[in-house]
């Protein structure tokens, strides 16, 4: 896999500079037919020449260092800017790891399963990856509320409403969002960290408020995202559900965790959650496969070792 992220990497580079040599070619010729019409008119060619040849060096020169910013600034989700965003420096990932660390983990996780499921399923490998390593960085306002950061502290929704609990989780799709343009990550990233919950319902709180058995009104239980409309997004969502069903399990095999992925599957496909990302049978198998061999690896024994006497 990295040296296909390599290879692309490298591709990207020099389709680049071939963009920035052929717009620098075009404008130099253009700049030097127009100085060499302007000195037979003016009756001074050589001179127009000479000035034309500069200008047309000047927009070369201009051309290759600018370029690359444009792309930049337009946010093009091109493979280099890709690879920089993955890389834990990156601002987003550092505070991710430095203030929710256990988000940061299972993000890594994630991104990992979606990368080999989206090879098996011929879909965007590298922009799978990023987008499951940003798909919950607005966790990062909020770290205490969700449960891979409560390790050794109380789970403040204890005390809250079932209602305010689910706004503080849904919120944070939302706040992503808002934290992913600050960066200006690219616009495909930005698509998935608002697919990647899709609307689904918070079912743990919902199932709270209904059990004290009045009506309750599903809508402030739903995240207030956007279905996944790519593959690439629907692959964060069957993966953020399976990685953190999995963990629930307290003792599994490879039998029950392929179990519990296809119930997440499920879930998402009798919700309509799945229904405009373009999965098909044939990738939602290869998908659940994936998963369920790589959740299955997480969970190996250990060999204990023994100690040796005289060593610390």
């Amino acid at each position: 896999m990295a040296t296909e992220a390599g290879r692309r990497v490298v591709l990207s580079v020099l389709w680049l500079t071939a963009a920035c040599f052929l717009v620098s070619a075009l404008a130099f010729t253009a700049i030097m037919i127009a100085a060499g019409a302007l000195g037979l008119i003016a009756g001074d060619q050589q001179r127009h020449l000479l000035e034309g040849m500069l200008g047309g060096l000047a927009v070369m020169t201009a051309a290759f260092l600018l370029l690359p910013g444009i792309g930049r600034l337009a946010r093009f989700g091109d493979e280099v800017r890709l690879l920089e965003l993955c890389d834990p420096g990156a601002p987003l990932l550092r505070a991710l790891l430095e203030q929710a660390p256990g988000t940061y983990h299972h993000s890594i996780i994630v991104g990992s399963m979606v990368e080999a499921a989206a090879h098996e399923i011929g879909a965007d490998a590298l922009l799978a990856r990023t987008g499951a390593y940003y798909h919950d960085v607005g966790k990062v306002l909020r770290p205490q509320f969700f449960t891979e950061n409560q390790l050794g502290i109380r789970n403040p929704h204890d005390a809250a409403q079932p209602a305010q609990s689910a706004f503080i989780i849904t919120a944070h799709v939302r706040e992503g969002v808002e934290m992913a343009q600050k960066a200006r990550l690219p616009l495909p990233v930005i698509d998935i960290i608002a697919q990647s919950h899709g609307t689904s319902l918070v079912a743990c709180f919902y199932g709270k408020a209904v059990s004290g058995g009045q009506s309750v009104d599903e809508a402030p239980y739903r995240y207030e995202g956007i279905v996944p409309k790519t593959r690439e997004a629907a692959l964060v969502m069957i993966a953020d559900g399976s990685e953190a069903a999995a963990r629930a399990l307290p003792e599994a095999g490879p039998a029950q965790i392929e179990t519990a992925v296809r119930r997440v599957v499920q879930s998402k496909r009798s919700d309509g959650q799945l229904a405009e990302s373009g999965m098909s049978e044939d990738d939602i198998e290869k998908t659940v496969a994936v998963y369920a061999r790589m959740l299955s690896s997480q969970r190996h024994g250990r060999v204990e070792y023994p100690e040796v006497a005289g060593r610390a």
